[in-house]
């Protein structure tokens, strides 16, 4: 993700409102994300889709080696010999 700008990437949901289809636009061509603020406030983040599959992406990623780390301190884990095991019964039952 690139670095936010507070010049470009920072805009009021009035401004934001006006131009919603440029937004879309640019957001989707040129940029990584948007930050919409109200009252002077962040309010929300628009972020292209492609953006948005790299950071669900991420988050499943981190979330799989959490669980296996987890399960590896649980001592939920499965030898070579098992994991072999395993397989050759799969393969037979198909």
């Amino acid at each position: 993700m690139k670095t936010i700008s507070i010049s470009t990437d920072i805009i009021p949901v009035g401004e934001f409102k006006a131009g919603l289809a440029k937004y879309l636009k640019d957001v989707k061509s040129n940029r990584n994300s948007l930050i919409i603020t109200q009252n002077g406030k962040p309010a929300g983040v628009l972020i292209s889709p492609s953006e948005f599959d790299k950071m669900r992406e991420t988050m499943l990623f981190i979330d799989s080696i959490s669980k296996g780390l987890s399960d590896s301190d649980k001592g939920n884990v499965f030898s070579t010999s098992q994991i072999r095991s395993e397989l050759k019964i799969s393969k037979r039952g198909k």
